[in-house]
């Protein structure tokens, strides 16, 4: 009676699809429910700020701004369509989807019957003696298909499959932050490299001017009006604007080589007119919205939510270890001693064999394996946590800093308009005798320093922004109104028709 009891228990469980992995909760987010406000956080530019020169997200949040509205440097455009063609990392995170889509298929595949067929034949010599009518030499062929599955009563298979349809799902998320996050490392790249190529405008410059003040200094020494204190620290100046213009000439190179590197390939030849490092005008109004936000607009996020999805799946995997595994085998064909006997009446052969196989003793096995399970998922919840920690601190990073930059660099252009009528003044009174070489020497380099800092102030701003529309999750999709692709739909941006996503995998 028990047994029957058991049996009917266990098809009851079958039928439901029932498993026993632990029912799913998300962890409560171990952030605050809003954003930091006040203080720097306070003077977010709008539409009306005078760097967005007009340019606004229209309350759009970052996903739906496409990159191409984000960016207004068409040689930017061009340069970013041609990373997400041709960058091998990211070419590597596509492999990796591939990868683990076909790994949940291969895992998914266990819950169905295998069927083959098979084909045989075997000679058999038996000596005279053991022989029965002095037959010694015995054949014997067999066509038939052979069957075997496991009947999943517990959940294993199934449980397996979920860990990695988790996983596969996990690495596409990832595939998808990788490539969002080329977008940003792309953009932040091609501003250095102008941010680059103001500091060589500014150290040209400057080089000029020091060599044209050194030039009179040196004709004021000749003539024994001036001093060789002077001509000295004039030269000194000539000397550092020299060393200064190979240092940032060989920092331009070596940023356009990690450009390149980024891209995959060489920049074109011929590219569209790009824009200066103070007119990029890139959007900087994109709202912030809620820290709740960030569970669906990061991707790295998801990716860690579904490797706590998969460490969960596999307790119930490790859990179903401890019950008994049922399997079916059978095999139906013909049999015959001659090659033209099969397929004859009376021909016909079959057997079925089930099999239980029930755990005694496995040295502990089962039970360590399902502690390994419970340990992978706690370390699962923190990664997911951790992923959301980091979201919001890096969010928070970039509004305090997007809240501080306009004002910063006002102040800037300012203080490089004063220290520039500062060298004028300096320069005159020099040169009427007023005051001596050393106060043009700290004029110039006072105007050289903040010229510096405020190519830095900009490129910092445009940096933050572009790194602030990826930490909002934005930069997965060309243009604003795209439909956005499923994680795992890779796109050619190179190609004149619209993107094509692939189709999702069958999760039954």
């Amino acid at each position: 009676m028990l047994k029957h009891s058991l049996i009917a228990a266990a098809v009851a469980m079958l039928a439901a699809g029932c498993t026993l992995q632990p029912k799913y909760e998300r962890p409560a987010e171990p952030t605050a429910q809003t954003f930091p406000e006040g203080g720097v956080y306070a003077h977010q530019p709008d539409a009306s700020s005078t760097a967005s020169n007009g340019r606004s997200a229209n309350g759009q949040n970052a996903p739906e701004i496409g990159w191409r509205d984000f960016f207004a440097d068409a040689r930017l455009q061009q340069i970013v369509g041609l990373a997400l063609k041709n960058n091998r990392d990211l070419r590597v995170s596509v492999l990796n989807v591939e990868a683990a889509h076909a790994q949940y298929q291969i895992t998914r595949a266990g819950l169905f019957p295998t069927l083959d067929a098979q084909a045989s034949q075997s000679k058999q010599r038996t000596p005279k003696n053991l022989s029965f009518f002095d037959r010694t030499i015995s054949n014997q062929y067999s066509v038939g298909l052979n069957a075997s599955w496991e009947i999943d009563f517990f959940g294993r298979i199934r449980s397996l499959k979920d860990q990695a349809l988790a996983q596969y799902l996990s690495t596409a998320e990832s595939r998808k932050a990788a490539e969002i996050a080329l977008v940003s490392s792309v953009a932040d790249q091609y501003l250095t490299m102008l941010a680059y190529d103001d500091a060589l405008v500014v150290t040209e410059n400057t080089l000029k001017t020091a060599q044209e003040s050194y030039r009179i200094t040196k004709l004021q020494y000749d003539n024994g009006t001036g001093t060789e204190l002077d001509l000295r620290q004039s030269e000194g100046v000539v000397e550092e604007a020299q060393a200064n213009l190979q240092t940032q000439s060989r920092l331009r190179a070596q940023a356009e080589n990690a450009l390149v590197q980024l891209v995959g390939e060489p920049l074109p030849a011929d590219p569209p007119k790009g824009m200066s490092l103070d007119a990029q005008n890139l959007l900087s109004d994109i709202p912030a919205g809620l820290p709740s936000d960030l569970l669906t607009r990061r991707p790295d996020i998801a990716a860690a939510e579904q490797s706590l999805l998969a460490a969960n799946a596999n307790i119930g995997a490790a859990r179903a270890a401890f019950f008994p595994r049922v399997s079916l085998t059978g095999s139906f064909g013909t049999l015959s001693p001659t090659l033209g006997g099969l397929f004859k009446p009376g021909s016909a052969a079959w057997s079925f064999a089930p099999q239980i196989t029930v755990p005694i003793f496995e040295g502990g096995q089962n039970k360590a394996n399902l502690d390994l399970a419970s340990v992978q998922k706690r370390i699962e919840i923190a990664n997911y946590e951790k992923a959301i920690q980091n979201a919001f601190c890096e969010v928070a990073d970039g509004l305090a800093a997007r809240g501080t930059y306009d004002e910063q660099i006002k102040s800037l252009e300012r203080f490089v308009n004063s220290q520039s009528r500062r060298l004028e003044l300096s320069d005159l009174r020099y040169r009427n005798g007023v005051d001596s070489y050393l106060s043009v020497l700290t004029a110039q380099t006072v105007l050289y320093e903040a010229q510096q800092l405020l190519i830095t102030a900009r490129l910092n701003r445009l940096t933050n922004l572009v790194d602030l529309y990826q930490f909002l999750g934005g930069g997965w999709i060309e243009r604003s109104g795209d439909t956005p692709r499923p994680a795992d739909a890779p796109v050619d941006y190179g190609a004149a028709s619209a993107p094509s996503a692939a189709s999702a995998p069958a999760v039954g």
